[in-house]
């Protein structure tokens, strides 16, 4: 029986935890036998002392253990595909890749998370949408993907409970940007959630978690490392958080320009980083085509209309209301005037 104070006093003063350590640390945290306030210790120490790669593989692993793991592939018969953003405003990236995946003949499922720090999260985006339902079962969740192509939802109880927790501590106690704290994360939902290919979009700049492109690409290489080692094949591309992704920052606001995008009509800022993202899918996926005919098939499933007809299917499919007039808007909508000419910065 491990003691979690023994255990936070050695990562507290540089020392390393053993994997048997580390997964009895969450197994414990699951089982609500260690508190929040001890686990929330834990993660300041490895937020000031960092974790060994040995030692992130081993708590992402030990996540992992806590709950049930999806085989996707044997549900579906298909290599199925995800994309993972490390959060940034006015990114809702994952809304406008999914259906073009889907359009393009390519299993998508995703399991995503609420805000955290000052990101906003893709399920707080689609529960803008009147009626759109975020929890599915597992049997749901395999159906939809099978009948529509596509499927993004909250994490249930049963999948890297451990995580959903420390995820909401992490957000409480200032400790969301260390790297092996947001790689076990982001990595135990992944292979938990049964996705064999993921997409990582690692921000970078003053509106990240990771400040400077060496932290940003330090982060992205573990990320990768981490799925490697898990038997699943990852793609990270950095991209610039300097400043907000598009022109909309707000749950309906983006759901808006995420419909505009897959119209061919979003901003050149976020439909370049959609288009990249989605035929990176497509490269990994099994369809067996390499990126140059990836980007054709991204750019045709916009132009013919199959990007947003996918989106619609998906939104109907998971409750939602897909039309665009149904969306919230706000009571008061003021018009702000510029003295002069320029640019917002």
């Amino acid at each position: 029986m491990i003691r979690p104070a023994e255990l936070i006093e050695r990562k507290r003063d540089g020392g390393e935890l053993g994997a048997g350590e580390l997964r009895e640390l969450m197994l414990g945290y699951a089982r609500d036998e260690i508190p929040d306030y001890q686990l929330a210790a834990f993660c300041m120490a490895v937020f000031f002392r960092g974790l060994t790669d040995a030692e992130t593989y081993a708590l992402t692993e030990a996540m992992i253990e806590t709950g049930e793991t999806l085989d996707l592939r044997s549900a579906l018969g298909r290599k199925v595909v995800d994309k993972h953003s490390t959060g940034g405003v006015g990114d809702k990236t994952s809304i406008a890749v999914g259906p073009i995946g889907a359009a393009c003949g390519v299993p998508f499922a995703k399991m995503s998370g609420r805000g955290l720090g000052h990101t906003g999260g893709t399920l707080d985006k689609l529960e803008s949408i009147p009626g759109f339902r975020v929890e599915l079962s597992t049997d749901e969740l395999v159906a939809q993907v099978r009948d529509v192509g596509m499927a993004i939802v909250g994490a249930t109880a049963d999948l890297v409970p451990a995580d959903k927790r420390l995820y909401a501590l992490r957000d409480v106690t200032a400790t969301v940007d260390e790297r092996s704290l947001i790689s076990a994360s982001i990595v135990s939902k992944k292979v938990a959630g049964g996705a064999e290919a993921i997409v990582f979009d690692v921000k970078v700049g003053e509106g990240a978690f990771m400040k400077s492109r060496e932290d940003a690409r330090a982060l992205a290489e573990l990320m990768r490392e981490l799925c490697s080692r898990f038997g699943r094949e990852a793609v990270c591309l950095l991209t610039d958080m300097d400043q907000p992704l598009g022109h909309a920052v707000g749950n309906a606001l983006e759901i808006r320009e995420a419909i505009a995008t897959l119209r061919g009509e979003g901003p050149p800022d976020f439909e370049e980083l959609v288009v990249a993202a989605a035929a990176h899918l497509l490269a990994l996926s099994d369809l067996g085509i390499d990126k140059a005919e990836a980007d054709t098939r991204v750019a045709q499933a916009i132009a013919d209309g199959g990007a947003a007809e996918a989106y619609e299917r998906w939104i109907y499919a998971q409750g939602g209301d897909p039309d665009e007039a149904s969306l919230p808007k706000a009571a008061v909508v003021p018009e702000v005037a510029s003295p002069r000419a320029g640019y917002v910065a």
